[in-house]
């Protein structure tokens, strides 16, 4: 949550003066930030911009040459002669009094008269020799805002707080503190995080909302009974209460990654199932009655239903579950990220199962009275009509048959290959941040002009609302940067405002980066403010990848970092590159025996305003700070009993200016130096391997020196690396439960190869969307893998039902496989439907779930096509073996 203070326009103060620079800072510093500093989960306030008030004491080394004096006299005095002491109490009369004696200094002339020394019985006081007057801090930072400067303050939240609720608190703060903020001074709010996580929730919410109305269409659609249908659709709100009470007592926030895995078509799934059966089982009672069942009828035919499906039922959403358990055993940024999915998920399938096992039948028993349908509805009579005939062919040409579902897995497999590859898609925060480079030693002053020169470019274009800059470091240095460098905020107005709304965001930062260049003396990075700060998080940069390079000599580091990034350049993709700026500081070096020689100036002491505290600095004046002759002429005093009191600077001092190191970096014990690029146009994997490929084929790394790769591309390996071992595991997990489920390897097997069956599907819909392999997809894989054993279950169970109660082989398959049809479409049809508004979304944050969705709807459709087609050919194949194995 970021603000600025600045005056309004032609607004005075109370000297009937324009609002300065250090009147905005003092207003920031002391009726602000103490007030912000009380919000509940507020950490503390930091602040740019500005000139912090000094009280400045500036000694004329001519004077105190003239009078026989030195800087220490003056220090000293200033030191000895501004404190309160306190002496004990007196007793008077009966009364008690506290003894001090007020020696504070309280404005500028109580400084002008403290004593520095004696000229016979003259007192020589500080204003006889040093100038003493308001004055400004030597500044690291300063903040701008539409071509002016103002004063820039940031909340840092408490660990462990909610970034929405504090923001929120901090904005109704803001409010209040306006009304005690001096007439014509305002404090206005410049960048809010809760805009962007409202914006990201409502996508979650739309798609949420669209999803469950999708899944309760196909319900009502396929189960051709309106109470059965209200029933299963129950378990979706029944579930997420689940799902939020696990919230709850885990605290995890619902946000885009926390909510966005919600499918409630898996959720439903299980509870499908058993109301399906449910049903069946009703409508055969019926029709051996003639009439409905009484009511305790029903509850003995529901058992009955229920016993037949529960074992599937549980386990398959056992499956689920498990797969989703690789998913908490990431570390790192990675599992900061996607715990809070997996565990929301986890809680919503757990209450989705206790739902299925028991509210489900006995909400069927109670409510679903009357004539049940025995026939199916007329979306099912067509599936029906369709699948049979496709069934039988398969059954006859089980070759061709299992040759295409071969080439398929192939083909797809060659896909996966090409898909390439990142950590995560980029969220569209809505708004740019642009990364200002200037040379290394450019001054403050002449940052804050070109910075101006900057923002008045920026606001010519339609699609900019506002501006605002820092530069260099703020007063508490968690992000510390030089004056030469600047991080510019552009806060673009809605795209439904622009003069041309479906330019895209690509297309403008395209202009961006073409006509800025033209500005002289300026280079740029074009990122995202959290993006940034998430780059520079994870591997210490602020771009997408970054290629350090280790090693002893800076030279030498500086040397290989160009010639890298000569070779980083020229890989397409590749955008904003640089090398770490490690050279070229302009420095003036005096190499002198150290005396007090207050050049940046020292603090003696305070005054007080009020509750207000005031620094007294001294420091040269502003003539011999940045002369150099003059600096050369500085007095120096030299000991007790020399035949001169005072010699001049350069007479025992070289002073030069030379360049010297911009910055030092080390990591892990090594200087390094970093070369950094972002990535636009295609994904991070493929262009990191491409880039190190041509880095190694052309680049020569001296012997003693190496690099490596940051960025995001860093997480992406360790959280891949994490699942290559853990997934293995929970597949492992799956194939256990479906043999403790079945009690034999073979349907295990079988039920198996629905997985792969269902990969197919996920890698074609990623590849022709052009969707980069991500963690976000992988997560898709993961569920999309306990859907498919589900189905696989759910048919495999009732085929070797009907073979124990006597039918033959080839009547229990394709009797077994139409009369699953249903089951397994409704399954297949509501896992797909609930993800598809996340698949086709266009709102904030949509990029990041639609990987995962692209894989679930994707995989879904094939593993329900592949499954009904492929699994009754594969079993009918083996059991026929195994038949003639006995014989």
């Amino acid at each position: 949550f970021m603000w600025t203070v600045e005056p309004k326009p032609g607004a005075l103060n109370e000297d009937g003066r324009p609002y300065s620079a250090m009147d905005l800072r003092t207003i920031q510093d002391w009726i602000v930030r103490p007030q912000l500093k009380t919000v509940p989960g507020v950490a503390d306030v930091n602040t740019i911009g500005g000139f912090t008030k000094q009280f400045h004491v500036t000694p004329d080394p001519g004077r105190l040459v003239a009078y026989g004096l030195t800087v220490r006299d003056v220090l000293g005095a200033l030191s000895d002669n501004n404190s309160n002491v306190g002496a004990g109490y007196i007793e008077r009369r009966g009364e008690q009094y506290l003894i001090r004696a007020p020696g504070q200094v309280a404005g500028l002339d109580d400084i002008r008269q403290i004593v520095v020394g004696m000229q016979g019985s003259t007192p020589i006081r500080l204003g006889d020799v040093a100038g003493v007057q308001l004055g400004e801090e030597l500044r690291t930072g300063a903040a701008t805002e539409n071509g002016k400067e103002v004063v820039l303050g940031t909340v840092f939240m408490l660990q462990g707080e909610n970034s929405r609720i504090v923001s929120q608190r901090v904005a109704d703060k803001m409010v209040a503190i306006n009304q005690t903020l001096p007439a014509g001074v305002t404090a206005k709010t410049v960048y809010d995080r809760t805009t962007l996580v409202d914006a990201t929730i409502e996508t979650v919410q739309h798609n949420l909302v669209i999803g469950a109305l999708l899944v309760i269409v196909i319900l009502f659609l396929f189960l051709g009974n309106v109470r059965a249908a209200v029933i299963t659709a129950f378990a979706i709100p029944l579930s997420m209460l689940f799902a939020m009470s696990g919230m709850v007592l885990g605290g995890v926030s619902g946000n885009l990654l926390s909510l966005g895995a919600l499918d409630f078509g898996i959720i439903v799934d299980g509870a499908v199932v058993m109301v399906e059966n449910c049903l069946r089982h009703l409508a055969r009672r019926q029709h051996e009655t003639g009439a409905p069942s009484a009511r305790q009828a029903r509850l003995d035919v529901v058992l009955r239903a229920a016993r037949e499906v529960w074992r599937p039922t549980l386990y398959g959403q056992l499956i689920i579950m498990v797969v989703y358990l690789p998913i908490l055993t990431l570390t790192g940024i990675e599992g900061k990220m996607f715990y809070p999915m997996a565990f929301t998920v986890l809680a919503a399938l757990f209450g989705a199962m206790v739902l299925s096992l028991t509210f489900v039948p006995a909400a069927v028993a109670i409510f679903v009275t009357g004539r049940v349908s025995e026939t199916e509805s007329r979306p099912m009579q067509w599936a029906v009509r369709a699948y049979r005939p496709t069934l039988m062919a398969a059954l006859r040409h089980r070759t061709i048959t299992l040759t295409a579902a071969a080439a398929l897995l192939v083909v797809t497999g060659a896909m996966a290959t090409r898909l390439g590859s990142e950590f995560l898609p980029s969220l569209d925060e809505g708004d740019l941040l642009v990364h200002a480079l200037r040379i290394p030693g450019t001054s403050l002053s002449t940052a804050v002009e070109m910075q101006h020169t900057l923002e008045r470019k920026l606001m010519t274009y339609p699609e900019v609302a506002y501006v605002f800059s820092k530069i260099g470091t703020a007063e508490i240095a968690t992000d510390p940067m030089p004056p030469s460098v600047a991080d510019t905020y552009v806060m673009l107005k809605a795209q439904g405002d622009w003069p041309d709304p479906g330019r895209s965001k690509a297309d403008l930062v395209a202009e961006l980066q073409r006509d800025l260049l033209q500005l002289p003396g300026n280079n740029y990075e074009f990122i995202q403010p959290i993006q940034m700060r998430f780059n520079e998080l994870i591997a210490g940069v602020r771009s997408d990848v970054a290629v350090k390079v280790f090693g002893d000599d800076v030279e030498v580091l500086a040397d290989v970092g160009d010639r890298i990034e000569a070779v980083l350049s020229s890989v397409p993709g590749a955008a904003d590159t640089k090398v770490e700026q490690t050279t070229g500081l302009p420095m003036l070096t005096v190499r002198f025996q150290r005396e007090a020689m207050a050049f940046g100036g020292r603090t003696v002491g305070e005054v007080y305003e009020g509750d207000r505290r005031f620094d007294i600095v001294v420091r040269l004046p502003e003539k011999a700070r940045t002369n150099i002759e003059e600096m050369g002429r500085l007095p120096i005093p030299l000991p007790t009993g020399s035949t001169a009191a005072f010699v001049p600077l350069d007479a025992v001092a070289d002073i030069e200016i030379a360049p010297g190191p911009n910055q030092v970096s080390r990591e892990n014990g090594k200087r390094r130096v970093v070369v950094t690029a972002n990535v636009r146009g295609r994904d991070i994997g493929s262009f990191v391997a491409e880039a190190e490929a041509r880095i190694a084929a052309t680049v020569t790394i001296p012997a003693g020196y190496w690099t490596a790769w940051g960025g995001q591309f860093e997480q992406l390996l360790s959280a891949r690396s994490r699942l290559q071992v853990v997934v293995p595991v929970a597949l492992l997990l799956i194939f256990g439960l479906l043999y403790v489920t079945f009690g034999g390897i073979r349907d295990a097997l079988l039920v198996s190869t629905g997985i792969p069956l269902a990969l197919t599907g996920g890698v074609l819909f990623l590849w022709v969307g052009g969707i980069p392999f991500s963690i976000s997809a992988a997560v898709g894989f993961i569920a999309l893998s306990g859907v498919a054993v589900l189905n696989g279950l759910v048919m495999i169970t009732f085929i070797t039902r009907l073979r124990a109660e006597g039918h033959s082989l080839d009547d229990a398959v394709l009797h077994g496989a139409v009369a699953r049809l249903r089951p397994v479409l409704m399954t297949a049809l509501v896992a797909s439907l609930g993800f598809l508004p996340m698949m086709l979304a266009t709102g904030r944050g949509a990029e990041v779930q639609r990987p995962l969705a692209t894989v679930v709807v994707g995989g879904v459709l094939s593993s329900t096509l592949l499954t009904l087609v492929i699994l009754p050919v594969l079993y009918r194949l083996l059991a026929r073996k195994e038949a003639e194995q006995a014989a």
